[in-house]
């Protein structure tokens, strides 16, 4: 599995979702009204996506009935674990459904941002 600092990774995601909210916080960028607006409907429905399927990967969570030969008994614990462990696929979109709450967060102040740019060079003129 990535490694979760990867760039391509949910992970990578995640913490690029995570940094562009500090960013915006930091008054380092600003999103107009219409472009945010359109950035927190695509986040929502990530979100919603996410929330709708994590319901139905909860199975892989659970050890997979394989049987019980050798081989089967061998990859039960493997099937589950590539779904749970710290880099699975069901932590890692946990981890991304979290993060989009950081992105919503940092378009909400970029919008500010742009709003307090937007009345300051208004004033100078």
């Amino acid at each position: 599995m990535l490694d979760p600092g990867i760039g391509g990774s949910i992970g990578g995601v995640a913490a690029g979702m995570m940094a562009m909210r500090k960013s915006a916080a930091d008054g380092h960028f600003a999103i107009s009204e219409t472009g945010g607006q359109a950035l927190l409907e695509a986040f929502r429905e990530m979100a919603e996506w996410v929330d709708d399927n994590l319901g139905k990967l909860g199975h892989l969570a659970q050890e997979p009935q394989l049987g019980s030969s050798n081989g089967a008994n061998t990859m039960k614990p493997f099937v589950q674990q590539v779904a749970t462990d710290q880099q699975g696929f069901i932590t890692m979109l946990r981890e991304f459904r979290t993060s989009i709450g950081d992105a919503e967060k940092g378009v909400r102040d970029a919008m500010t941002n742009y709003q307090t740019i937007d009345q300051g060079s208004a004033q100078t003129f």
